[in-house]
């Protein structure tokens, strides 16, 4: 079947907040650059999962900013 588009069991760390952080280019609520998002709904479970693999320590230095605070709230990449 042609066309078809095989769904990915990678999930999205999209958590709707959706705001570029200025200095460090990354979103304030997933941590994902803008490449990063455009490319997710076209990448496959490999480039997702290296994707999530930056995503920790992103997000560790926005909460040290005192600017991503959903990373206190969940537990996943």
């Amino acid at each position: 079947m042609s066309g078809n588009i095989p769904v990915s069991t990678v999930p999205s760390p999209c958590s709707n907040v959706c705001k570029m952080h200025e200095a460090t280019g990354w979103c304030q609520g997933c941590a994902r650059t803008i490449p990063e998002i455009t490319v997710w709904s076209k990448a496959d479970d490999a480039t997702r999962l290296a994707i999530l693999a930056l995503l920790p320590e992103r997000r560790e230095i926005l909460v040290a900013q005192g600017i991503f605070t959903a990373a206190l709230e969940t537990s996943g990449p």
